[in-house]
């Protein structure tokens, strides 16, 4: 003889378990949000680890005046020893090549910068000291730091911060050599002159640092930002559109309440199975992905977003929302209702921070570094990046975060069909199971 032996609300709300769990559980999520949101954006300079910046010295030297012409001196190379001497190469990556190389490179997005000692440095540097005793018209020799505002508006603040601190000890250096060569050359001719007051203060900090931005963005990009956004509308798209879809296909099968208001909705159970239910789904967010990608573009567009390839980013748009939202469904076939639980930590509470899009990896603790190389956030961002600041080329990180996504997608698919299938053939239903006494 069996009876319905479900607890009452009263017995149920009277338990530790009822109360206690949604406070731990929701405690833990805020503990780990802040935790890994606030610990990633703190103190950048503080957890600088190889941050690659190109040098580029392209003096060619100059004879100084009276001596050898054999004999020439070359402050670029100074400049060189000077940078390499005072940075911290566990932090910078100071990395010696030429201007084509550093060119190219800014353009595909590998260089967060590059500091430029021209080819008339030194030339310039000699006219410098004679004009500090010879009436004249005198410029002062310039260093370049470029910043690549394409590679996010922190990482150009970083390069400009390193460049500036790092050139103003060797340029003090610098103006110390000026000032005792001037000096020395004075006494040795014997004339009686002396260093005027302000040709002293322009020997002292001799170089010119200018900071120029390498291929600006244009109006609309939000100093580099939008790439960032972008790629988090996608995998919003993906993650929420998957937990949307699964919500109403479920309550419109019957294997879940729909509620409306004060209206409760308890529709019949459809005899479908888990796997033909999980492949319901995935149509709806295949569907789902062209539209929603074409969508955001569409809007970005009509705030003013610049977009030259249009195509490639609907493509790669469409392609990420099916790849998250694919992989979400399966997550959530395959756990249920801590699916959801999962999906959040993936795609938002451990994918934001180490995506790269706010702070440089380079920047961050290296926690986040290695969540970068699995999390799709960070592929995602890359492939953003490229498409809408880097012509869509693949060197940019779009071939790597195209054939990433590709994995992520992979890895749902099979993770929905060899779960689903499983429950299928165990005759795990769907269906509540009243308890027997």
């Amino acid at each position: 003889m069996s009876k319905n032996t479900e607890p009452s609300a009263r017995t149920v709300m009277h338990t530790p378990r009822f109360w206690l769990t949604p406070l731990i559980v929701v405690t833990l999520l805020m503990s780990a949000l802040a935790a890994l949101y606030m610990g990633g954006i703190l103190d950048p300079k503080k957890h600088l680890d190889q941050f690659p910046i190109a040098l580029v010295n392209q003096d060619e030297g100059d004879t100084l005046p009276g001596g050898d012409p054999a004999d020439r001196k070359n402050f670029g190379n100074d400049i060189v020893a000077g940078l390499e001497n005072g940075i911290d190469h566990q932090k910078i990556d100071l990395q010696q090549i030429g201007i084509a190389e550093a060119q190219s490179r800014l353009n595909s997005g590998t260089l967060y910068g590059a500091i430029v000692i021209p080819s008339d440095f030194t030339k310039r540097t000699i006219i410098l000291a004679e004009a500090s005793v010879v009436a004249g018209d005198v410029e002062q020799p310039i260093i370049t730091i470029y910043t690549n505002p394409r590679a996010g508006s922190v990482s150009a603040s970083l390069v400009q911060s390193i460049g500036t601190t790092a050139l103003a000890s060797v340029n003090k250096n610098m103006g110390e050599q000026l000032t005792t060569l001037v000096t020395q050359q004075l006494e040795a001719g014997g004339t009686g002159t002396q260093i005027s007051g302000a040709s002293r203060l322009l020997l002292e900090n001799p170089v010119n640092v200018l900071t120029v931005a390498h291929d600006p963005l244009p109006d609309g990009t939000g100093f580099g930002l939008v790439a960032f956004y972008f790629a988090l509308l996608l995998v919003l798209a993906g993650f929420t559109g998957a937990t949307v879809v699964n919500s109403l296909v479920d309550g419109m099968l019957g294997y879940a309440p729909t509620e409306f208001g004060p209206l409760f909705v308890q529709n019949d159970v459809v005899g479908i199975n888990r796997f033909r239910t999980l492949l319901v789904k995935w149509a709806f967010m295949i569907v789902l992905s062209g539209i929603v990608s074409a969508l955001f573009q569409w809007i970005s567009r009509a705030l003013g977003m610049p977009v030259t390839h249009g195509l490639a980013l609907w493509e790669y748009g469409a392609l990420v929302i099916t790849a998250v939202g694919i992989t979400a469904m399966s997550v959530m076939a395959a756990f249920g209702s801590l699916g959801m639980l999962i999906n959040l930590f993936v795609f938002v509470i451990l994918a934001l921070p180490s995506s790269g899009g706010t702070i440089p990896l380079e920047a961050s603790p290296r926690l986040y570094a290695w969540l970068a190389q699995f999390e799709p956030m960070h592929q995602i961002y890359m492939g953003t990046r490229s498409i809408l600041f880097f012509g869509a080329r693949g060197e940019a990180g779009l071939l790597h975060a195209v054939w990433m996504t590709l994995v992520g997608l992979l890895i749902g698919v099979v993770l929905g069909i060899v779960t689903t299938r499983f429950y299928d053939r165990k005759g795990y239903e769907r269906t509540h199971r009243p308890k027997v006494a």
